[in-house]
């Protein structure tokens, strides 16, 4: 017998993403544009946010394949065992707070981009132009920007003279 056996849930194996951390192009919330000196500002707070969902990420992973692997083996007809209820509840947790993480970020009016790289998006203009102020984890301060729709590939130095600002 493996246990008290409880009804078979869907296991949501994705993290949600709330609209209000996305913050995405057609996005009816409203933007926040930082200049290059507000972004910078707030690296202090970004990177430890950042470092947190970069080291929670992992553990989500390795969470779900173990769930998925548990799940696999199951016997549909009996349901979800202990074993995959308490994995199940992990996701979640872990989940949970990787969403809260998130969400702090889009308060701050940042865009998350990147659980690998830890990448990190601004609003900005440049030029007259709407573009992202573009950061990564392990970069002291932010050095580069992309066009909106070009995304981490189209990333540019910013001109010194903005720099300097």
């Amino acid at each position: 017998m493996q246990g008290r056996i409880v009804p078979r849930t869907k296991l949501p194996l994705t993290l949600r993403i709330p609209h209000s951390a996305l913050r995405t192009y057609d996005s009816p919330v409203p933007r926040k544009y930082f200049t290059l000196a507000e972004a910078n500002r707030t690296l202090p707070l970004v990177k430890r946010i950042v470092a947190d969902i970069v080291a929670l990420h992992p553990q989500w992973r390795d969470l779900v394949a173990r769930y998925e692997i548990v799940a696999a083996q199951a016997k549909p007809d009996w349901g979800e065992s202990a074993e995959q209820v308490g994995l199940r509840t992990q996701v979640e947790t872990v989940a949970r707070q990787i969403n809260d993480y998130l969400v702090e970020l889009g308060q701050i009016g940042c865009v998350f981009k990147g659980f690998e790289e830890g990448l990190v998006d601004f609003y900005g203009k440049l030029d007259g132009k709407e573009i992202f102020w573009c950061w990564k984890r392990g970069e002291d301060r932010i050095e580069h920007w992309h066009e909106l729709e070009a995304g981490y590939a189209g990333r540019q130095p910013i001109p010194e003279v903005v720099q300097s600002k």
